[in-house]
This record gives structure tokens, C-alpha cells and sequence, in this order.
């Protein structure tokens, strides 16, 4: 196939477009040489055997999104392997690289949310295996049934001259055994009632692009002092399975996933157990909206992740209507969690103007390996209990704040002449022209810090934190639809910038006014 029948291809494929080579036929009785496309590498014989094909080409720039290489697998094979290499040319500096991921479906097929997704590890393995014992991490243990499979390459970015690909497909032979049951983790934990509970809800393991266990990833929370995690690795829910015996009492592990699509990343968080969501679709191709949808089916939030990210295809492009939550702070503080921050702030004006329904913001750390902090930053959380319903309550309503780590405590009120009162995320139902108090109280930041108080107007005042961590703010609802705090950390430069430092803590609003 030359390069001219395949963009023809891609093209006819759709919007996010498909490719399908030609068949790897396990099933026939032949003796064909064992490589190439379509070659036949002849059939099994007794428990143990092997048989193995290779399939090699050539992927042209501008090639679809997602190659399929179906995989023809006859009866009696206990496990399938797969490894591929791909070629990664030099390219000029500022210029992208060969870049190629991969997974695969098995016999149910490969349409859009298809029940034959078998799992997926992007650019992070080499080499996989599946049976129905066990599973390589990132992909899913069960039995390998006879029918069509397709291992999928995703060619991510493919340089001018092409990207030259070869994969590697190994059957064994045998009885399919068994596969263990899996151990799901509770959807609640003992907890201390109504109270604010801290979590981290994006994080990634060993089972996508991680590099810790999910042995070593609970520890670590522990040591941060959450309350609860969230599982989030990329297009694969692998890791539910594995998670039940590392919950406990002082540890709640919520199931999800960080859905990878091209056109920016969305956290499902607190997704049924052994759930799975796709990823293969861009905006363009007006799948979004189900998907959310499938995730709240589920029982889950939709949370786009680090909207202004800087790596590849990480920007969020699917708009905010049809979102739970959104992440505005992602890891150590950088300069696109400020774009992303004031964006989300934008949207609280215009939910104003509007009086209609307005989207919280959440912070995660998004570590993957050393040194990324668990818990840098962290949500912040009034729920009624340490529970997966509970918790998603609190994000939807914005009952949450954001901090940089356990050390940072907050309170954050706004009363009225006649005592009414309202606390983060509420309205304080007073006349426009009412005095509205606002009063902050934080501890466990540094002594110079810069606290902000931000309204639909903008930044209406600043100042360092005082000894007594408490700061006082007079205002109405004629001047304030909602008021919002922030504290930073000295600026690096000083304040020649004009931006504020780092931030160590960030509120949802106090909306004002009877609405």
C-alpha cells in the first residue's frame, strides 16, 4: 500500500479516521514464511507451542489516528504476546518526533466504547502479554478466545519522511486457565462524619506511564495525609481490579480514569469499578457529550485535566458545558495553571450574568514517578461522610477548596447584618445593598505570604497575610456577585512581573446576593 491509499484511507475513515491493515491469519492451516502483512504462521499443536509472525511498514505523515493490524487467533491459546519497535529519526530542534502508541481489542471488536477493549500502555511499554492468569499492567487478564483481534497503533506524531513500524505477535498454546477474581475497593470508609476530607484525584501508576506501584502510590498518600485517592491512569481502568486490598479505614481509593484523547485529557473520577471509557475522538467529532454521559452512568465526575497543558495534545479543546469540575491547579505550580485559573474564573462571571448552574474548580498533583509530591496539590472537601457518593456531592457543589499540601489549614466565611451566614461554595442571601463580611483564616503557609481576594470584578484586594493568619474584607452584593480567596507565595521576581507568586491555597466562591 503506498503512501497515497493510505491517506486515502485515513481520510474516508472519518474525523479522528482509522486504518485497518491487512490480517495476521493464526487460524489457517498453512506454513507460509512468518512475516509480513498477511502472513499465515500455520496453527498450533500441543500445549506449550508457540507460534510467532511479524508484521512490518510504513506509516506516512498524516496518517490516521489509529492503525489497526487485525490478529486472526484460532482456538486453544492460553496467552498472547505482543512487542513492537517503531523508528525515531532525528529531527531539528523545535521539530516533533516519530512518536507511536499501542494497545489492543480482542474479539468483540473495535467500534467507539467497544466491550473487546483488552488495554492499552500509550508510548510507556515495548511489549505486552494477556492471558487469562494475568495481565501485563495497563491491560486486562482473561481468557484468549478465538476470533478477529486487532492490536492498535496510535501514530502520535509522525515525521515528514514516515514512521516505520514492526510488531511482533506470539500465541501460546494451552488450556486458558483461570481468571482471579478482582478485588474492587470499598466505596466508603469509617471517616468522621460531616467534615473536610483532602484527596488527590490524578495520579498514575505502573498500569499507564507511571513509574510506581500501586503498592508504593498508597503509601505515599498515606504519608501526605489524604483521606481518599482516586485511580486515574491513562485509557485503562487495569488497576481497579488490583486496588481493594490497599484501601483501608483511613484510606478511601476511589476507581477511575484520565481519558487521553487529541484533543485534551479529562479526569473520570469515582467511576463504577471495572469500568472503561474511550478515548479514540477529537472535538471534531462530536463524541464528548456520550462519553460524559457514560461516565455519569457510571456514577462518576467529568474533570477536564491541566486545560492549558504543554505537552502534546494535552490542551482541552471539548468547551465547559458539559463538565462536573475542572482542574485549574496541576502539580507543582507553572505559568499554565495561571491561564488555567483565570479561564475558570471567567466562567464564574459569566455563570453570573447568566444565574445559571457554574463549574468548581479542583487542584491534583497528576504524579507519575519520583520526584513528583502526592498531594501537591490537593482538594479539600465538606462531605458528609468518607464516601464516593459523599465526596462527589462536595466537588459538584463546590463545598472544596485547594491546597499545595496537609500542612495548609483554611476557612474561608462570608455573614451578613442579620446573621446570615454562607460558607465556600453557598450563597449568602442578603439584599444587594447589605453589608457582607467576608473573613478568611488560614495557617500553615509562609509568614510572607500575599493573600487575594478576587471577585467577578478582578482582584479587589490584596495584602500580606497578618501574624494573626486572619483577614477581614467589607463588601455587597451590588459590588460582589461572588468573592473568592487566594493565597501566594512571594513572587520570584519580586512583583516586577506584575503576577502574583505561587500559589499555596485557593478557594471556590461565596456567591452574594438573593439571586
Amino acid at each position: 500500500m503506498d503512501r497515497r491509499d493510505v491517506l486515502k484511507l485515513s481520510a474516508l475513515a472519518g474525523a479522528t479516521g482509522v486504518l485497518t491493515l491487512a490480517p495476521v491469519n493464526f487460524a489457517a492451516a498453512s506454513s507460509d514464511a512468518d512475516s509480513g502483512p498477511g502472513a499465515n504462521p500455520g496453527p498450533g499443536s500441543g500445549a506449550g507451542s508457540t507460534r510467532t509472525v511479524t508484521v512490518s511498514g510504513h506509516l506516512p505523515t498524516g496518517v490516521a489516528d489509529f492503525v489497526y493490524l487485525p490478529v486472526q487467533v484460532p482456538r486453544g491459546v492460553r496467552e498472547i504476546a505482543v512487542s513492537y519497535t517503531y523508528d525515531k529519526p532525528t529531527v531539528p530542534a523545535g521539530s516533533v518526533g516519530n512518536a507511536c502508541d499501542i494497545g489492543i481489542f480482542d474479539q468483540h471488536g473495535t467500534d467507539l466504547g467497544s466491550r473487546g477493549f483488552r488495554g492499552w500502555s500509550g508510548g510507556a511499554r515495548t511489549e505486552f502479554a494477556i492471558s487469562a492468569e494475568e495481565a501485563t499492567p495497563g491491560y486486562l487478564a482473561g481468557p484468549v478466545e478465538a476470533g478477529t483481534w486487532h492490536v492498535i497503533l496510535g501514530p502520535y506524531t509522525v515525521v515528514p519522511t514516515g514512521l516505520d513500524y514492526s510488531v511482533t505477535v506470539t500465541l501460546t498454546y494451552g488450556e486458558a486457565g483461570h481468571t482471579p477474581a478482582p478485588h474492587y475497593p470499598p466505596e466508603r470508609a469509617p471517616g468522621r462524619g460531616r467534615a473536610w476530607y483532602r484527596g488527590d484525584c490524578h495520579l498514575h501508576t505502573v498500569h499507564s506511564d507511571g513509574k510506581r506501584t500501586l503498592e508504593q502510590l498508597v503509601a505515599l498518600a498515606r504519608a501526605a495525609k489524604l483521606d481518599f485517592i482516586n485511580s486515574s491512569d491513562h485509557n485503562t481502568s487495569s488497576a481497579h481490579a488490583f486496588l481493594g486490598p490497599l484501601a483501608g479505614d483511613d484510606l478511601l481509593v476511589l476507581t477511575g480514569e484520565e481519558v487521553t484523547t487529541r484533543n485534551g485529557h479529562f479526569l473520570a473520577i469515582g467511576t463504577d469499578p471495572g469500568v472503561w471509557f474511550d478515548w479514540r475522538y477529537r472535538a471534531r467529532d462530536d463524541a464528548f457529550d456520550r462519553f460524559a454521559r457514560l461516565i455519569r452512568r457510571a456514577g462518576g465526575l467529568v474533570v477536564p485535566a491541566h486545560p492549558y497543558g504543554t505537552s502534546l495534545a494535552s490542551q482541552w479543546k471539548f468547551g465547559y458545558d458539559d463538565v462536573d469540575a475542572v482542574e485549574v491547579w496541576n502539580g507543582p505550580w507553572t505559568p499554565d495553571d495561571e491561564v488555567s485559573l483565570l479561564t475558570w474564573d471567567n466562567l464564574l462571571t459569566a455563570s453570573a450574568k447568566n444565574g445559571g448552574r457554574w463549574v468548581p474548580a479542583m487542584g491534583n498533583s497528576d504524579a507519575h514517578r519520583d520526584p513528583d509530591v502526592v498531594g501537591l496539590p490537593q482538594t479539600v472537601i465538606l462531605a458528609d461522610g468518607l464516601d464516593r457518593a459523599s465526596l462527589q456531592a462536595g466537588i459538584r457543589a463546590g463545598r472544596s477548596w485547594i491546597a499545595e499540601s496537609a500542612a495548609v489549614q483554611l476557612a474561608f466565611t462570608a455573614s451578613g447584618p442579620r446573621g446570615e451566614h454562607a460558607g465556600i461554595g453557598d450563597r449568602l442571601r442578603v439584599a444587594a445593598d447589605a453589608a457582607v463580611t467576608v473573613r478568611l483564616e488560614v495557617s500553615g503557609v509562609p509568614v510572607n505570604s500575599l493573600v487575594r481576594l478576587v471577585t467577578d470584578e478582578g482582584q479587589m484586594h490584596a495584602e500580606a497575610l497578618p501574624a494573626s493568619g486572619t483577614v477581614e474584607y467589607a463588601t455587597t452584593a451590588s459590588l460582589a456577585a461572588y468573592i473568592r480567596a487566594e493565597v501566594r507565595h512571594p513572587a520570584a521576581d519580586g512583583g516586577a512581573s506584575g503576577l502574583p507568586g505561587p500559589a499555596a491555597a485557593i478557594t471556590n466562591p461565596i456567591w452574594l446576593g438573593r439571586a
